[in-house]
């Protein structure tokens, strides 16, 4: 009976701390929502009381006022093309590194893998942009977004390569396929869960980027969201139902994708696990 107590108040105490925990999370984003509909009045005490009147206008304001529909465009080129440049260079060096464990291809898997940990170097990094010219370009930023990107995505994709049997390769071989038509044809479909999953944490991963485009984005007409937010506020700071507009418009894109794309991210990290 002592044993049943036990184990009911963990149970209890467990529940608690993830409804804490959870609380963390729910209550700004939901302080949030609701201020997004206030009038300017209203949204001085940011209080959780519910709108007298839902303006659903301040969010066209947002948009007119904070030019989000150009920042829009810009975030969706940068981490688009960013995205689909890392996962198929990553999908790439992570089969090649899976299939030949020799101790130079290990050791060069360890070096592109340290680029997780390594800080970056902005006074030298700066120097290069200016030197190539990429430099307040579009260009530059993506394959800025594609160096920060493909370490990690290396690593995810790695790991379940690694699960798919050599003899794949050897009968894909056999068959006279040539390593362009083998991994093309035959290895990159088998990793679709891997890739959807890399492809999503490295299109949340560059849309919500700050610092990057701080550093090399001069012009404010290739700024992305992350920056309209930042300047918007700026200029608006006692509009907290406008800021609170902005952010629910910057954050809606990645949320929706994430939404979709739910189940290929549980499948992309489970999958490979057990090897059958």
């Amino acid at each position: 009976m002592s044993e049943s107590k036990k184990n009911i108040s963990e149970a209890v105490f467990r529940n608690i701390l993830a409804w804490l925990a959870s609380m963390m999370v729910i209550v700004p984003l939901v302080l949030i929502i609701i201020n997004a509909f206030k009038s300017d009045g209203e949204t001085l005490s940011m209080t959780m009381a519910l709108p007298k009147v839902w303006n659903f206008t301040n969010f066209g304001t947002v948009i007119e006022k904070g030019k989000l529909i150009r920042s829009f465009l810009n975030s969706l080129l940068y981490a688009g093309v960013s995205t689909i440049i890392t996962i198929m260079f990553a999908s790439m060096a992570a089969y090649v590194f899976s299939r030949r464990r020799t101790k130079g291809f290990s050791a060069l898997y360890m070096f592109v893998i340290l680029g997780m940990v390594i800080p970056v170097n902005y006074v030298s990094l700066t120097k290069v942009m200016q030197m190539t010219h990429l430099n307040n370009t579009s260009i530059g930023i993506i394959l800025l977004y594609v160096a920060m990107q493909t370490p990690f995505s290396v690593f995810l994709i790695y790991g379940f390569v690694s699960k798919l049997p050599v003899e794949l390769d050897e009968a894909a071989v056999i068959d006279g396929c040539t390593p362009a038509v083998l991994f093309f044809k035959i290895i990159l479909p088998l990793l679709k869960p891997a890739l959807v999953t890399a492809g999503v944490l490295c299109f949340l991963n560059t849309w919500n980027e700050f610092t990057m485009p701080l550093y090399f984005l001069n012009s404010s007409d290739k700024w992305p969201m992350t920056l309209a937010i930042y300047n918007f506020f700026g200029q608006y700071e006692t509009n907290w139902n406008l800021i609170c507009a902005d952010v629910i418009l910057t954050c809606a894109p990645v949320i929706i994708m994430y939404l979709v794309c739910q189940k290929y991210i549980v499948g992309g990290q489970t999958a490979g696990a057990v090897k059958g």
